[in-house]
């Protein structure tokens, strides 16, 4: 399976943009790579890893994550998060509780 990860941002946020793309990367790799093996073993299998980070007014990161794996979909939100490796890593465990629940 051919895993696509889209990043977007709000203006506010851009500025993490470096930090995000690690983070998100970092929870890939460590994570949820083992629960995503059940998709690679089919051949027309596709995914993708959407990851959405705002700044919102209150100065705190709102983040989402959608998740499209073969025919499965996840979504995960978070608000006010002051720490962004915090809401990150929230986002993917509970995409990897999912994962592993399925």
């Amino acid at each position: 399976m051919e895993l696509h990860v889209q990043i977007h941002t709000n203006e506010a946020a851009e500025i993490s943009r470096e930090v995000i793309e690690r983070l998100v990367n970092t929870n890939l790799e460590s994570k949820v790579s083992g629960y995503l093996k059940k998709y690679e073993a089919k051949d027309d299998a596709e995914g993708t890893i959407e990851i959405k980070i705002e700044k919102n007014k209150k100065d705190l990161f709102n983040g989402k994550l959608i998740a499209r794996l073969d025919r499965d979909d996840f979504v995960f939100e978070r608000e006010d998060y002051e720490n962004l490796d915090d809401l990150i890593n929230n986002l993917f465990r509970h995409l990897k509780e999912s994962l592993s629940d399925s």
